[in-house]
């Protein structure tokens, strides 16, 4: 019996950093700005960094560095890559029976070009996203706990079978769902929500399932306590995080900290949230786990690297807790 089975994708991610790296306003891109470097030119890489990532490894490491145990379900491609996320996920103590390999698509793999706290990715979603149904070893799963990364690009069909599986054998559901589920619809969606314990979305998804502006947060946790019967919680960057059980609300700002690189800090957070609510039963804590093993995350280089250990000891957010009207 596992304490939790993850399932999303699992990536080899590439961090690039050099002088030659430039950005410039221009209105053609979405946030006003490009990164930029020479046409039909050699560039000098100042630094490169190799870590694996994808959001159902990133949680799987926080929740076996918290004690738990913990499988992984998801697929890979072989080569170097998937060797790659093999090695880490075992060195992380995270349980590979569930973990199909194909020579159908490669590994997934993230570029990702750093200037200063920001940076640009270029993504490939390879082999994660042909998982199918039929291949799954849905017999085997034995746990307490599923918790679902964002299902990217076609792997967002699996999105209904494991919840429904989940539900129908008693297993709880955390669920961190990205654009490509919340992009199935309405209708669809409805029967998929009602079923979830632990819902975690940013604020640009909140706005995008709800179709109520972000800033009008009391008409955003309104609706998403009509959608599931659970805790709903909305990320907000650098505005820190508010969290709805249906009766009260919970407010947190963020911990000051030195970011060395953000890749992974969404992951951290809302598995950490889990780590903390499953352990206490108790939101004001999981707000403060989540928000520290963010924290922590994004102080080192890599999803996997900064994350907090079982015992370690981390800094507490205020939670500040009113009624929701």
């Amino acid at each position: 019996m596992f304490d939790i089975i993850t399932f999303g994708s699992a990536t080899l991610d590439v961090f690039l950093k050099s002088k030659d790296f430039l950005v410039r306003k221009e209105k053609k891109f979405v946030t006003g700005k490009g990164i930029c470097f020479p046409f039909a030119s050699k560039v000098d890489i100042k630094d490169v960094f190799f870590s694996t990532g994808g959001g159902g490894t990133n949680a799987a490491a926080t929740f076996s560095n918290q004690g738990f145990k913990v499988a992984y379900c998801g697929k890979i491609g072989k080569d170097i890559f998937g060797e790659k996320i093999l090695k880490d996920l075992k060195k992380f103590k995270i349980d590979t029976r569930f973990v199909l390999e194909t020579g159908e698509k490669p590994t997934n793999c993230s570029i990702i070009f750093s200037f200063g706290k920001d940076r640009t990715v270029f993504v490939y979603r390879g082999a994660s996203e042909i998982l199918k149904k039929k291949e799954i070893p849905w017999k085997e799963f034995k746990a307490n706990w599923f918790y679902l990364a964002p299902l990217s690009g076609k792997l967002a069909n699996l999105f209904a079978p494991l919840v429904n599986f989940a539900k129908e054998n008693k297993i709880k559901i955390a669920c961190n769902p990205g654009n490509s589920q919340i992009n199935l619809g309405k209708n669809f969606l409805k029967p998929i929500l009602s079923k979830i314990d632990i819902l975690i979305l940013n604020q640009e998804e909140a706005s995008l399932l709800t179709q109520i502006p972000y800033q009008r947060e009391r008409e955003v946790f309104k609706k998403l306590d009509e959608m599931i019967p659970g805790i709903a919680v909305m990320t907000k960057g650098r505005g820190g995080v508010v969290v709805s059980d249906g009766e009260y609300i919970f407010e947190a700002g963020i911990l000051p900290s030195k970011t060395i690189e953000k890749t992974g800090a969404g992951d951290a957070f809302s598995s950490g949230f889990v780590v903390g609510f499953i352990k206490k039963g108790d939101i004001p804590y999981a707000i403060q786990l989540g928000t520290a093993n963010a924290t922590s995350c994004v102080q080192e280089v890599g999803a996997k690297a900064g994350l907090l250990k079982k015992g370690q000891p981390w800094p507490k957010v205020k939670v500040v807790k009113t009624k929701l009207k």
